[in-house]
């Protein structure tokens, strides 16, 4: 099973402009990430993909590999799915992305962990138990909430599920991370930005819609 790793990396956040050149201690965020992203031994290549030289520059400064793309895409996916086309050999691609500092190898085994035991899932993603009294409320906190198989339901900004009813029910902190069957990727790629993706700003919910 060959897997690629793609790091989208852009430089003209509107939130935080040059979000992945910030210093973590004394490196580069996004140098974290790749270092982390090397670190798991189940990619076959890691690769940042950016449309800024800048960022460009301080990846091979400290020995990685880029990719340029255009500068017009809507989501990180969609820059991912750029670069993916380039590597025909591979049979699922990651997306970890650039402003995700503390990912760690473990994180990434388990993303992909689907496609390592030989099953080809159209994507995967993770999260991690919500912080209820911290992230509930918080809208910069995603959370999912998940079927019986741990299939998302839904993403959402807002605090989900609403208890009428005092019960136990799981409810996941989502961390930006996804994995692909490369060819589903091609797909996403093509689909329309939907309506509930525009309305949160989570580009997972395009998966969802369509």
């Amino acid at each position: 099973m060959k897997i690629l790793a793609v790091i989208p990396a852009r430089y003209n956040s509107t939130r935080f402009p040059g979000k992945p050149l910030a210093m973590i201690g004394d490196r580069p965020m996004v140098q974290r990430v790749y270092e982390a992203a090397k670190s798991c031994p189940y990619f076959s290549q890691v690769v940042v993909a950016t449309d800024s030289e800048l960022i460009a520059t301080c990846v091979r400064k400290f020995g990685g590999e880029v990719e340029m793309t255009r500068s017009n895409h809507a989501t990180g996916t969609d820059r991912v799915a750029e670069v993916a086309l380039r590597y025909p050999q591979m049979n699922a691609v990651a997306n970890v992305q650039g402003d995700q500092p503390f990912v760690t190898s473990e994180m990434l085994t388990q993303l992909i962990s689907p496609y390592l035991k030989g099953e080809l899932p159209a994507m995967t993603t993770l999260g991690c138990p919500l912080d209820m009294d911290k992230a509930y409320l918080d809208s910069n906190s995603v959370k999912v909430v998940c079927d019986s198989q741990n299939n998302a339901l839904y993403f959402s900004r807002a605090p989900i599920p609403y208890f009428r009813n005092t019960r136990e029910v799981p409810v996941f902190h989502h961390l930006g991370l996804y994995a692909f069957e490369r060819n589903f990727l091609a797909q996403y790629s093509k689909m329309k930005s939907t309506p509930l993706e525009e309305c949160e700003g989570l580009e997972q919910l395009r998966v969802l819609e369509h």
